[in-house]
């Protein structure tokens, strides 16, 4: 009788994986409940700079766009979100929409520059776009100019949503915006990792890892590099967009100086996603969870906690250079999210 052949991705490490985060996602959806308020503003950022760091990770880990420039996207998207409530009445939440088109648009000259550069040329060239971007939105005099401004009471008090959390859970109405921008952080991380995930099993997620492991070889296979490299960085900017959005929304003002800081939106997020493990989905859940933890141990300490974060990430990337995941899963061989394709005989 002739064998037949099935190709899959799944592992029982990743099955049982996928049990655990559905159980984990329930207890993160009730954590409101139950939980200060101060958790859900920690869980808030956590879950924020997860998102950017895996969009970061999806242009640098997977598609070899290496861009220190990803603050002109978190600052933009946040801009056009305060813009849309100051000046044409959006609701705040509609508005973080407004905030990933916006972050969609500026990617797009932004793009046909930076792609006529290669390797360090088109990391600065990012944060040139950044810093242009971050210089024109100073001079918005109807949202602050350089000193910013803050969400105004009457959006705030409109944001959709909010004013049942504040009756159902019986809260101020600041706690409220908190539970309900700790909801949307959640319900965006959660659909940025599995788009992720998902893309990266398809046909197309595939032609983009035989880029970034060798450009030549997959344009020989007819792998449109160029269209690419279009789609990778337009739904980086896009999710971008509306990650800054939520993250000033949440923080209720916004000035330039914040919006487009290239320490906060980019380097921390640089660091995560080293640390975890660049080009792995698991790499950036694991550096966010330790970058969060040096935060809080370390933020009372001044230059001293950025000289920590510094050195820990020279020390992994010699000693380490797929990360602490990469160095987990290279020991036990566990893949909570595989991708690799591997070919099943049955007899």
């Amino acid at each position: 009788m002739a064998a037949h052949y099935t190709v899959t991705t799944r592992t029982t490490a990743s099955q049982i994986a996928a049990a655990a985060a559905l159980v984990l996602l329930a207890v993160a959806v009730a954590v409101p409940f139950i939980a200060s308020r101060s958790l859900i503003q920690d869980l808030f950022f956590i879950l924020t700079m997860l998102t950017l760091a895996q969009f970061w990770n999806l242009l640098a880990g997977y598609g070899g766009l290496v861009s220190v420039g990803q603050q002109a996207f978190v600052g933009f998207g946040a801009y056009m979100l305060f813009g849309g409530a100051i000046l044409w009445g959006v609701n705040p939440v509609a508005g973080l929409l407004l905030a990933g088109v916006a972050a969609l648009v500026l990617a797009i000259p932004t793009a046909f520059f930076a792609f006529r550069l290669q390797g360090a040329y088109f990391a600065i060239g990012t944060w040139v776009v950044a810093e242009v971007v971050r210089l024109s939105v100073a001079q918005w005099k109807a949202v602050g100019g350089g000193t910013g401004t803050s969400l105004p009471r009457d959006a705030r008090d409109a944001m959709w949503g909010a004013g049942w959390i504040e009756g159902a859970f019986d809260v101020r109405a600041s706690e409220a915006r908190d539970i309900l921008t700790y909801w949307l952080a959640l319900a965006l991380a959660v659909a940025t990792i599995g788009g992720i995930y998902w893309f990266l099993r398809t046909k197309r997620g595939l032609a983009l890892a035989a880029l970034r492991d060798n450009v030549g070889a997959a344009r020989s296979v007819g792998v449109d590099s160029e269209r690419m490299k279009w789609v990778v960085f337009l739904v980086a900017a896009f999710g971008t967009g509306i990650a800054g959005g939520l993250i000033f929304l949440q923080n209720g003002r916004i000035s330039p100086d914040s919006a487009f800081s290239v320490i906060d939106w980019t380097a921390f997020v640089i660091f995560i996603v080293v640390i975890g493990g660049i080009g792995t989905i698991e790499g950036p859940i694991l550096g966010v969870l330790v970058f969060f933890a040096l935060q809080t141990l370390l933020a009372d300490y001044g230059a001293w906690y950025l000289m920590v974060l510094g050195a820990l990430g020279i020390a992994v990337m010699l000693f380490a250079p797929g990360g602490l995941w990469g160095l987990l899963s290279g020991r036990t061989g566990v893949q909570l999210f595989p991708i690799q394709r591997r070919l099943n005989r049955h007899d």
